[in-house]
């Protein structure tokens, strides 16, 4: 019988265990977002992760400076990093997690629109219209004008959605000039000095155990990386990115255990219409003469926080040779 690290499981199984462990992220990203500015805990979530990403650059065979060769580009992508997380971890603090997750998953849609004019993608009419159903999906999840209306948190997943898909597809572009370690360091960096100056400002007195809470999220989302780039080596990417809409499932779960939250049934329709488009963006993607850059499948589908070291320039200190994503 076939081990199970062999079978072609291997990698969907390792992807799936990937982002269980990246919802148990979030789900500490929302338990101390109760409690504390988003500024705080991702100034101690960067603070927590620098040692490992230290480790890993150390790894870094090639040559060069910390000078980034495209700065115009590596300074858009840091900053709409720093903004990403700021976004991110401030939504995920104020709204159910399932719902949050199906505006985040808007993300590959919005990088298949920006592809066009960065990258110069040409998106024929099948993945546009890919697109525009997926937004629909988002209008559906957000329901402008009914119940409470559009609030703080809603706007700020809808930011940190594309400032997400921003970073990634500036990656896609100069990633095979730059360092991966001006790729890796320069957003972390950019978190810690940014929100180290608007600390004071904001910072709470945590007790331990929160602290504690902190640390765990930084190794989870570590680990989870360390998982992701497995997943990768194992199986081909169009297998291994549909993966990330399994977080919308730990939402509901988690949400309901942790926090008491329901899911209404517009949330679940919209996140089932955008989840749809994404997969059949993703499977476009992977046919021939049809994507010259594959930005979806390139992306390795966790949003770009800067708050840890990313599974692609993880991947490419293993192995250098791998393609820039």
């Amino acid at each position: 019988m076939k081990d199970i690290t062999q079978s072609s499981l291997a990698g969907p199984l390792l992807a799936l265990a990937a982002f269980a462990l990246f919802s148990a992220h979030d789900v500490i990203v929302k338990f101390l977002g109760e409690s504390y500015s988003p500024v705080q805990i991702v100034f101690f979530s960067v603070l927590l992760g620098l040692p490992w990403a230290m480790l890993m650059l150390m790894r870094d065979p090639t040559d060069g400076n910390l000078l980034p060769r495209r700065p115009g580009w590596t300074a858009l992508r840091t900053g709409a990093a720093a903004i990403t997380a700021l976004s991110v971890f401030y939504a995920f603090s104020v709204l159910p997690m399932a719902q949050t997750y199906a505006i985040l998953f808007a993300t590959p849609l919005l990088i298949t629109i920006l592809s066009v004019p960065i990258l110069g993608e040409r998106v024929g009419p099948r993945r546009a219209a890919a697109v525009v159903v997926g937004l629909v999906g988002v209008l559906i999840v957000l329901r402008p004008g009914e119940g409470d209306g559009l609030g703080l948190g809603h706007l700020a997943a809808l930011i940190g959605a594309a400032c997400s898909s921003l970073a990634s597809i500036i990656v896609r572009k100069i990633g095979q000039e730059e360092r991966n370690v001006v790729l890796l360091l320069y957003p972390m960096m950019a978190n810690l000095v940014l929100m180290g100056l608007a600390l004071p400002f904001v910072y709470q007195p945590m007790p331990l155990a929160h602290f504690g809470g902190l640390a765990l999220m930084a190794a989870l989302a570590i680990v989870a990386s360390m998982f992701v780039i497995a997943a990768y080596k194992r199986s081909a990417a169009y297998k291994i990115a549909p993966m990330q809409y399994s977080q919308i499932i730990w939402a509901v779960i988690f949400g309901a255990l942790f926090f008491g939250e329901g899911v209404d049934l517009f949330t679940i329709l919209g996140a089932v219409v955008i989840i749809a488009s994404g997969i059949y963006i993703v499977m476009r993607e992977e046919k021939a003469n049809v994507s010259e850059n594959r930005p979806v499948l390139a992306t390795r589908t966790r949003n770009e926080t800067g708050t840890y070291p990313r599974a692609s320039q993880l991947g490419r200190l293993d192995d250098p040779d791998q393609d820039k994503s």
